[in-house]
């Protein structure tokens, strides 16, 4: 019949086009922490052949991608690369929320069922994927094919292997107590061969002792004048100014090697001994495996230094050199023209308020103290509604309010929310503030900020009003880092301006045409890329859109 002929035409007229063998044997997303888009380009001039090189020569580089949600954060940018959704779909919010029920704090892969293989079962140290609520492209890979692809991921930091290894992927991360990768009861019972035998040979001990020394010449280096700057961390044994010393002898040892290029070398050496054992890319059914490399040093350095610091600069150009070994690598075991290669980053980065305050900008530090007992909110509350109880605690980029004492007080909470938003703008340093209430009846306009807040507005795990801060203010709590002695450190992201949205996205190998793309796209996109790429359905929260530029 004339209906059936029509809708079989227009069926296969709608698939993605993507013939049986130029399918990949291997799909290696690769996402470098706190890596803003304009870091790879800034130093071209002195990167290696097959590292950044490749994958802008030989690769598509799409040069205007920007996150669409305003919390951008390191666990919020790798479930949205993993899912092709935003927050407000797959649920992680925040690095960290408050649970409004138990007035508990959250990590974003908490999990108290999965404990540390090789470790007790401690409150708040499980993890596993489970607060994710959307599938990832690797879910959907695997489910596809029935189980024949496999996923993995690997990552200094947890969260930037949990998260992108999905719901059937395992997952191993560094432990910074144990100079080991580790992983959960959520994905085995104890840890294989491979893995006990890597950690045996214990090779993080082989950097006792050494120290962080300039790659090249420092006449080399744009930066190379910036060595010693006050508002930079200084962190002992490390310090702040070249050649930086690892030490050896103190409990934080296997930690400070994860705030150096040296977290991103043993990332790289374990990922190498996870494809050898696990034969990624070398399928005997011929289904395509996934693998999924955070590296976390650029994060951590850029905390600590500044994005525009010496110590970015030589971080970058070693970063390269890493990603130049790994693809070699993949190379000899796989083919690069067998494997589909995705890179980008979990968010950008802001530069040190002082730096720019240098430059002329008006910028600052946001004094925490305004959210103290004693603090100017804690007062105008109490000047307001009678009650200095009405705050329950603040995690970026969330101020959340005491829901028993505002119902024990009768007072209405959009009211509430209300006021303490008014209060909250008048703080300097915080532009904008939304409330909860506003978002949930659709109180919002179609402005850039409201639309990125909506993006990363979840019901049950956002707080009561989102905070955005002034250009380059400095708005996160360095408690923590105070308690171990570093002070201050240069810089922090989590905006949704523009340098925090900014990052690369690269597509190289199997068949991806070398081209540069500057129309604005989004790191949401990337899963739906992957999806039409392999002929499979896109993860359940994905809003992206295809790259068409990526498909054969």
């Amino acid at each position: 019949p004339r209906a059936v002929a029509i809708f079989t035409l227009f069926f296969f007229m709608t698939q993605p086009v993507q013939a049986a063998e130029t399918k990949p044997r291997l799909i290696l997303q690769i996402t470098v922490d706190q890596l803003r888009g304009d870091l790879p380009g800034r130093y071209a001039d002195r990167l290696s052949e097959g590292g950044f090189r490749y994958l802008m020569e030989k690769g598509t580089w799409y040069i205007d991608a920007h996150y669409q949600h305003a919390n951008t954060e390191t666990a919020v940018g790798h479930a949205t690369l993993a899912t092709g959704a935003d927050p407000s779909r797959h649920g992680i919010v925040a690095n960290d929320w408050i649970d409004q029920e138990t007035g508990a704090f959250v990590y974003n892969t908490e999990d108290d069922r999965h404990h540390i293989i090789g470790k007790a079962a401690r409150a708040h140290e499980g993890v596993s994927p489970r607060n994710l609520a959307a599938s990832t492209i690797s879910d959907e890979l695997v489910v596809h094919n029935g189980g024949r692809s496999r996923a993995f991921s690997v990552s200094v930091k947890d969260r930037g292997a949990i998260l992108p290894g999905g719901h059937v992927g395992k997952a191993f991360w560094f432990s910074k107590s144990s100079g080991e990768f580790v992983t959960s009861t959520y994905y085995y019972e104890d840890y294989p061969p491979w893995v006990k035998q890597w950690n045996a040979a214990k090779p993080a001990d082989a950097y006792r002792n050494q120290s962080w020394k300039l790659l090249n010449d420092r006449a080399t280096y744009i930066h190379g004048q910036m060595d010693d700057r006050p508002y930079e961390a200084d962190l002992k044994p490390l310090g702040r100014t070249f050649p930086h010393p690892l030490g050896g002898d103190t409990k934080y040892f296997y930690l400070f090697l994860t705030l150096t290029p040296v977290g991103d070398a043993l990332t790289l050496d374990f990922a190498k001994a996870l494809m050898e054992n696990e034969q990624l890319g070398r399928n005997s059914t011929g289904a395509p495996d996934y693998l999924q490399i955070s590296f976390s040093s650029t994060d951590y350095i850029g905390h600590l230094f500044g994005p525009s610091s010496l110590e970015t600069e030589d971080n970058i150009l070693r970063l390269d050199r890493i990603l130049a070994d790994l693809f070699q690598f993949v190379d000899e075991k796989v083919g690069l023209n067998q494997t589909l290669i995705v890179l980008s980053g979990d968010h950008g980065a802001p530069e040190a308020p002082e730096y720019m305050a240098s430059l002329g900008l008006s910028t600052g530090r946001f004094a925490f103290d305004w959210f103290k007992t004693e603090g100017p909110l804690t007062a105008a509350l109490q000047k307001k509604f009678g009650r200095d109880d009405l705050i329950a605690g603040h995690s970026h980029p969330y101020l959340y309010l005491n829901l028993d004492a505002i119902a024990s007080a009768g007072l209405d909470v959009a009211d509430v929310e209300r006021f303490v938003a008014d209060e909250l703008m008048k703080i300097p340093g915080i532009v904008y503030a939304q409330t909860r209430s506003d978002l949930l009846a659709g109180r919002i306009t179609e402005s850039p900020v409201q639309n990125q807040i909506r993006r990363s507005f979840h019901p049950t795990r956002s707080g009561n009003i989102h905070m955005v801060p002034e250009q380059y203010w400095f708005l996160h709590s360095t408690e923590e880092a105070e308690k171990m002695g570093i002070g201050s450190i240069a810089a922090i992201h989590g905006s949704p301006w523009a340098y925090d949205t900014y990052v690369p996205i690269f597509f190289a190998g199997s068949g991806v045409p070398a081209q540069i793309i500057g129309r604005r796209v989004a790191p949401t996109d990337i899963a739906a890329t992957l999806a039409a790429y392999l002929g499979i359905k896109p993860p359940s929260g994905s809003v992206g859109s295809v790259l068409t530029e990526i498909l054969p």
